[in-house]
């Protein structure tokens, strides 16, 4: 175990005193780190992602607000750079872990619990594990808790470009499943297809008009919406009779829309998924084993988010520009090596 001076830490991080658009509200602050005490570990911050949820933590929209002030960032991984005993097992100087939500990630560095502390497993790249523990839990949960999916079964997603939505696809493959996925441009057709999906229609391309004709006649079970307004309609028309529109964002802020008639005469259900509600209802060893598992299908290549840039805090200006500019076709993260 390693010591570290006594005296505060200078880190830069991001942070923010109301809510409002980020370039309002966000700035970048020098703060004083304490020192770890008896059973803390200090931990750099080497990878962060950016993601619509920081947005809507910051911008005062999301459904669970921090106490302000706040530094934002909801997840990334880091580097232990020091520790102080006792009370420090099962954690060491150099290992990979992630970084702790609550604190903000979008620091050079935090002090934490060291006991609390998730370690992120070998052969997991740092780009992947920093983004690890929000997109690919809400992928499989939502393959897992609404319908019965077999082996051969079909379901369809908007927003097919998103993270999520590219996660939905290699999970797809990964379970047998097949995926349609509904996008705003087919031009990313092909690369969606290597990554899984079964079929890519375009969101105004009528597909729910004669969706067997795409499925071989399957009927599909369950649809994923990320975009609300008038494309949850037109997965609600493509549902085969008794199937589920499960809803976990809204990207268009436009209210959901369905067809009456898609509810009376077809029996469709309307549920939504938080992620942050279901780890706080279900007993943490079973998140821990979902994220183990999760981990396990990112060290063996089985999923894999797509990353586009790569930004220091300090060009956090064009960092979340670039993060949510539409058509982008993939993730931006921020990246971090300071070091006490």
């Amino acid at each position: 175990m390693t010591n570290i001076p006594g005296s505060p830490l200078p880190i830069q991080a991001l942070r923010y005193e109301r809510h409002g658009l980020p370039a309002e509200v966000l700035e970048a602050a020098t703060l004083e780190l304490p020192r770890p005490g008896p059973g803390e570990a200090l931990v750099a911050m080497r990878c962060a992602a950016i993601h619509y949820s920081d947005l809507g933590l910051i911008n005062g929209t999301y459904g669970k607000l921090k106490i302000l002030p706040a530094i934002a960032g909801r997840e990334g991984v880091g580097e232990v750079v020091a520790l102080v005993g006792p009370g420090v097992s099962g954690v060491k100087v150099g290992m990979r872990v992630r970084m702790p939500e609550e604190a903000g990630v979008w620091r050079e560095a935090v002090v934490a619990k060291a006991a609390e502390l998730f370690p992120i497993p070998a052969g997991v790249p740092d780009e992947q594990a920093a983004m690890a523990f929000i997109n690919p839990p809400t992928a499989w949960r939502m393959l897992h808790d609404f319908v019965k999916l077999e082996r051969g079964d079909w379901l369809i997603q908007n927003a097919g470009t998103s993270a999520v939505g590219v996660l939905v696809a290699q999970l797809s493959r990964h379970l047998g499943l097949n995926c349609l996925s509904v996008v705003r441009d087919v031009a990313a057709a092909k690369r969606l297809k290597e990554n899984g999906a079964t079929v890519v229609v375009a969101e105004d391309s009528g597909y729910e008009k004669e969706p067997k004709k795409l499925t071989g006649g399957a009927p599909i079970k369950l649809a994923l919406n990320a975009v609300g307004g008038e494309s949850v309609g037109r997965l609600c028309r493509a549902l085969a009779p008794g199937g589920m529109v499960v809803t976990y964002g809204g990207v268009t802020a436009e209210p959901v829309r369905f067809p009456t008639r898609s509810l009376i005469f077809n029996d469709i259900q309307l549920r939504g998924f938080w992620l942050d509600g279901w780890v706080r209802s279900h007993p943490a060893k079973e998140t821990q084993a979902m994220y183990e598992k999760l981990l396990g299908l990112l060290r063996d290549g089985v999923l894999a988010q797509p990353i586009v840039a790569r930004y220091p805090l300090a060009q956090w200006h064009g960092a979340l520009e670039h993060a949510f500019r539409a058509g982008k076709g993939g993730k931006v993260i921020f990246t971090g090596e300071w070091r006490p």
